[in-house]
């Protein structure tokens, strides 16, 4: 075993999936402290009478129907390890009738090019059969429950969403999606084996495991050379894949038709649901530099449909020049199982210099088998127009993909600064330079302490926030009093993800009693009509989408939550800070270039502005 897959593995005692059972359940917050933080949070964005009026709203609800809401949710959390989990997997994903690869999907390109695998045409298949491979045997840790289990500190986390990586599909239905998760750990059975490749709208098959043993990266570009020569020596397939991009109850009626027409048809849709993953071979070339990976990502969430499976939990993206990307269904994992997922195949690239060192032995495997759905007219012209919709959303998005290089984690942390909140106030400054008046932010938090936890909003706009941004920006203002607001801000945002990681926020609260009351029949609660409620973000209102993607080298995203907004990601190096703006084109106040430039000149007066006060 060499060093670095010591590193990879769990400790001999430790299982992956060992400490699931006894994680403690997600509490729920007592009311008072989550009517009282929304209170807090709307500030920024009403006036006096405004707020008045809100006050009155939210002492009503909680003397009222709030209260007797609040009893239910108790009632509901006493049988329930996670109050939250089924609820929030329908309202947030699995009921919304958009197209979620176009809306909801994640997505974010490998950082490969910065050390073994430049952009270099005529490499496409030979990277991507050691990347599948180094993905094959992170299928295989995790089958033995050898992946080790991710900590804060000395605290255990929720694992569970490592189990979503592989053999994972969202399904559609006529009024509400549903979740096909077919991985088995080695002790809980058989666990389907097969890769889905797509190539110029087809649709290929073969199985990773061969006579018991593990196909090695020589065995699969046997297997993709094969695909690619079929595929660009014949014509274009009929591109089945592009349905899944439509909105969800349309892709629901014509699967169903799908199925109709030849039961055959439900087999190979099947088949794609259990599969491992799915492995798009990409003609195009995107541009990619380590300072601007704009392109590379803009393709990989939003390319060519007919060869991105949308509904799958994970495509594995491989361009024409050897630069990857990835695209991923979001419903059931969140973006830091991805990036785990991601940062170990990085590792152990690295480790090889980017090649096979193994043997060149090609054993006598099966073919890749084609999966040819049974199609008439009424599901060509089907796909024809998911392609055309899906062309014209997507044309409409701005993307930008930058590297802000002058300083990272490391210079930040010296100034006893948190990287997360620095990059948080940078936005919040930037957003007030550009539209002069604070933006509504949604920060995630993750809940993984909890038993299936997944995440908690933190506003980033708070009042304290706002006063930092007005300071920074009145000329009359000194550098001790900037200083000084802005580490209340900092103190006020390492306070509110302290109180989200421990179950403590009070989005998802405020959004258990909403359905509650929809499941009572009751009427919605005025607090939920009120406009303090949208205009600070909530009910999915938020003007910043944002994400911390960790302190490693990838970099993933989602894109605006609304129309009038931004989506910003970002994750935070040792000497620099890489961000994935996004906003719409056709909302004429909104530009994720400048936005993104902004930030970047925000890092630089903020650290400016520690040296100043210095003096």
């Amino acid at each position: 075993v060499s060093i670095m897959e010591k590193q990879v593995l769990a400790s001999p005692e430790e299982r992956t999936f060992q400490y699931q059972d006894s994680l403690p359940s997600l509490p729920v917050p007592p009311l008072e402290e989550s009517l009282s933080k929304y209170l807090d949070s709307v500030k920024p964005f009403l006036n006096q009478e405004e707020y008045k009026r809100t006050e009155d709203i939210v002492k009503k609800f909680g003397n009222g129907i709030g209260k007797e809401l609040h009893q239910k949710l108790l009632e509901r959390a006493k049988t329930r390890r996670n109050w939250l989990e089924d609820w929030w997997l329908n309202v947030a994903y699995l009921d919304l009738r958009i197209s979620t690869q176009i809306y909801c999907n994640m997505g974010g390109a490998a950082p490969f090019i910065e050390h073994y695998w430049p952009p270099k045409e005529g490499t496409q298949i030979e990277r991507a059969s050691v990347n599948i491979w180094h993905n094959l045997k992170l299928w295989e840790l995790l089958r033995i429950e050898k992946l080790p289990i991710e900590r804060a500190g000395n605290t255990v986390l929720d694992m569970n969403q490592f189990r979503m990586l592989f053999c994972t599909c969202r399904i559609p239905g006529v009024t509400r999606d549903s979740i096909g998760s077919y991985f088995k750990t080695e002790t809980e059975g058989e666990c389907p084996s097969h890769l889905i490749v797509l190539c110029r709208g087809r649709v290929f098959s073969f199985d990773a495991i061969h006579e018991g043993n593990m196909v090695t990266p020589p065995e699969i570009f046997r297997q993709l050379t094969y695909i690619q020569k079929k595929c660009h020596s014949e014509p274009d397939g009929p591109g089945v894949a592009a349905l899944t991009s439509s909105e969800r109850t349309t892709w629901a009626k014509l699967r169903e038709y799908l199925i109709g027409l030849d039961p055959k048809n439900l087999t190979l849709l099947e088949k794609i649901q259990r599969s491992l993953f799915v492995v798009s071979l990409d003609d195009a070339s995107p541009h990619a530099t380590p300072e601007d990976y704009s392109e590379v990502t803009k393709l990989g969430l939003t390319g060519d449909p007919t060869i991105r499976w949308g509904d799958k939990s994970y495509n594995a993206i491989g361009f024409s020049n050897g630069t990857y990307s990835v695209l991923s269904d979001h419903s059931s994992l969140d973006g830091m199982a991805l990036i785990s997922l991601f940062t170990h195949v990085e590792k152990m690239i690295v480790e090889s210099e980017g090649k096979w060192k193994g043997s060149e032995k090609v054993r006598d495997i099966p073919w890749p088998e084609e999966l040819v759905f049974t199609v008439d007219q009424k599901v060509l012209s089907g796909i024809g127009l998911a392609k055309e919709l899906y062309y014209s959303k997507v044309s409409d998005l701005q993307l930008v993909n930058y590297a802000f290089t002058s300083f990272g984690k490391a210079l930040i942390k010296k100034k006893e600064l948190h990287p997360d909140t620095f990059v948080q106030l940078a936005l919040q400054l930037a957003y007030y330079k550009n539209h002069g008046r604070p933006g509504c932010c949604y920060e995630t938090a993750t809940t993984r302490r909890f038993y299936h936890g997944r995440t908690e909003t933190i506003r980033s706009c708070t009042m304290e926030a706002v006063e930092w941004c007005k300071s920074m920006l009145d000329p009359s203002d000194s550098n001790y009093q900037r200083l000084q607001l802005m580490h209340k801000a900092f103190a006020k945002h390492n306070k509110m993800r302290r109180e989200c990681e421990n179950g403590k926020g009070f989005d998802r609260h405020l959004l258990g009693l909403q359905i509650l009351a929809r499941e009572q029949g009751l009427p919605v609660p005025e607090l939920y009509t009120d406009q303090a409620f949208t205009a600070s973000g909530g009910g999915g209102n938020f003007v910043l989408s944002t994400s911390l993607t960790g302190y490693y080298r990838f970099n993933g995203c989602a894109l605006p939550m609304v129309h009038h907004g931004y989506g910003f990601f970002y994750n935070i190096r040792d000497d620099r800070i890489l961000a994935v703006c996004s906003a719409w084109k056709s909302y004429p106040e909104t530009d994720a270039d400048v936005l993104c430039r902004t930030v970047f000149q925000c890092f630089q007066d903020m650290l400016q502005l520690t040296l100043a006060a210095q003096l």
